[in-house]
């Protein structure tokens, strides 16, 4: 079962809810575009006294947090966000995130299939989802869940790279060199070198 532990995530929410309008007037949101994270969340919470229910301002404040480590803030601002916009994937994938960094599985369980349900969600979903699964030592579901993501985007090398290691752990290892294989044709760092280790 320790296989099953073995918890390979990058992070995968990099992106703000501002668009490029409000990138080019909004100093909050370039304070964060630069990287000065603490100058961005004085500058969001600034901006939350006159606009307390702004779901754009709360969740960039919320990655803000999340980029300085800052997590429990980050969550909060996450979930304030989550009561402003209930069907906001890219809230729900954050807080999936944010559950698998502190190894709450059962909650990223609970946010990233929510994100999967809504209309139009992107491949993170089920890939967060799958990581979920993983870790809670539900391999098969886990490698339905990996399989989705695929579906959705054919080139989420990643995806193609976890679910590899799931299956050397499964001992099914010549599909897991097809993975591993299209995930090094993806350039998805690491896949090559897991294609020499397990498939030579």
């Amino acid at each position: 079962m320790s296989l099953f532990k073995k918890v390979i995530l990058v992070p995968v929410i990099a992106g703000t809810l501002f668009s490029c309008s409000e990138q080019k007037s909004n100093p909050a949101d370039r304070y964060f575009e630069s990287g000065n994270y603490q100058q961005a969340v004085e500058s969001y919470t600034a901006n939350l006294k006159n606009r307390p229910a702004d779901v754009n301002t709360v969740y960039n404040r919320g990655r803000a947090y999340q980029e300085m480590g800052n997590l429990q803030e980050a969550q909060a601002d996450f979930e304030t966000a989550l009561n402003l916009d209930p069907t906001n994937f890219q809230v729900l994938l954050s807080l999936a995130t944010i559950q698998l960094e502190q190894k709450s599985y059962a909650s990223a369980l609970l946010y990233a299939t929510k994100a999967e349900e809504i209309p139009g969600a992107p491949a993170m979903a089920s890939f967060l989802k799958a990581r979920a699964l993983h870790q809670l030592g539900m391999p098969e579901d886990a490698l339905k869940a990996y399989g989705n993501a695929i579906q959705i985007d054919k080139e989420f090398g990643q995806a193609y790279y976890n679910r590899g290691l799931l299956k050397v752990a499964l001992e099914r290892t010549k599909q897991a060199c097809e993975d591993f294989k299209l995930a090094s044709a993806l350039e998805y760092p690491g896949a090559s070198e897991a294609f020499q280790k397990y498939c030579k």
